[in-house]
């Protein structure tokens, strides 16, 4: 078996950590819990992870699915450098925005995910695993084959005394049933 690629469940986690923490945050702004600030800032966070974890990373294969309009935010996310590839960087992060979260009882749940996803990213720096962007593809165009000359000649057919038919065979073209067919009455 194949070890574990811990980043890549980690970037699930913080991601679905960021949508809940975003949700919870509108919840709590919109009922005006106590302590709506903290919602206010959880939507503010909730954002950031979910615009820091869409770029997936590359597998170590060097294979890996990129989600769909990810190249915007990975160039983003490469800019930062070593900020963002390191996943030391990202669990410590990933705590540190989780904290004020867990105030409110909206953003609670996401707060939970959010540290999850930090101890996820932990494991997988602790076992050397770094992010990676998915470049896509530079295709080497291959010159295409050259189109062949159609044939010269036509496909064979079979004798003209063959191709005719005959009008006065019509009844000879009929079938004729081996077994005998009586009319009883």
């Amino acid at each position: 078996m194949g070890k574990i690629e811990w980043a890549m469940w980690a970037n699930e986690q913080a991601l679905a950590a960021g949508l809940i923490l975003f949700t919870g945050g509108i919840v709590g702004v919109a009922g005006l819990f106590r302590g709506w600030q903290f919602a206010a800032y959880a939507v503010a966070a909730g954002l950031f992870v979910c615009l820091l974890e869409y770029p997936r990373s590359r597998r170590a294969k060097g294979t890996g699915v990129e989600r769909k309009w990810q190249y915007g935010l990975t160039v983003c996310v490469k800019a930062f450098g070593p900020l963002t590839r390191n996943y030391y960087a990202r669990a410590f992060l990933h705590a540190a925005l989780c904290i004020p979260a867990g105030f409110i009882l909206a953003t609670v749940l996401g707060c939970v995910c959010l540290g999850i996803a930090s101890l996820i990213y932990l494991s997988a720096a602790i076992h050397g695993e770094h992010w990676e962007p998915i470049l896509p593809r530079v295709e080497v165009r291959r010159p295409a084959p050259s189109i062949k000359n159609p044939p010269q000649n036509p496909p064979p057919r079979p004798p003209a005394e063959m191709r005719r038919k005959n009008i006065d065979d019509l009844e000879g073209a009929s079938y004729d049933n081996p077994m005998a067919v009586i009319d009883e009455k």
